[in-house]
């Protein structure tokens, strides 16, 4: 799995060999929209015009942004978003995160990766005509 850093430096994605993109922050990182907008850009660029499900590891991130938060909200090439922490302010940060009022596809936080990748590898719903 190779990794791309992310510009700025603040995190890498990759693509699993599973199909999940993973965005990886580093630690005690501060998000800000620049660094949101950079990560973006990033999975789409790896999703090369598909959607996939994609693992945002945010394990000890330190803050997020009230502008990041926003740049989380545009539609991106993901398909899902698991959000991966796991002390208590990485929930506050995720909760915060997904208190948007239209999150661009369907996010839930987890503390454990397992699950989180089980949930993303779920088949997606179906439309009914």
């Amino acid at each position: 799995m190779e990794r791309t850093e992310v510009e700025g430096g603040k995190g890498t994605v990759a693509f699993r060999d599973d199909g999940i993109i993973h965005l990886l922050w580093d630690s005690k990182v501060k998000i800000e929209a620049t660094d949101a907008h950079a990560a973006m850009a990033t999975v789409n660029i790896i999703a090369d015009g598909a959607e996939y499900p994609l693992l945002v590891d945010m394990t000890a991130t330190a803050s997020l942004s009230r502008q990041a938060r926003s740049v989380f909200g545009i539609r991106c090439a993901a398909s899902r978003i698991g959000l991966l922490g796991s002390s208590p302010v990485d929930r506050i940060l995720a909760n915060w995160s997904m208190g948007l009022q239209n999150l661009p596809c369907p996010t839930r936080f987890f503390n454990s990766r397992t699950e989180a990748i089980n949930w993303l590898l779920l088949p997606e719903p179906t439309s009914r005509s």
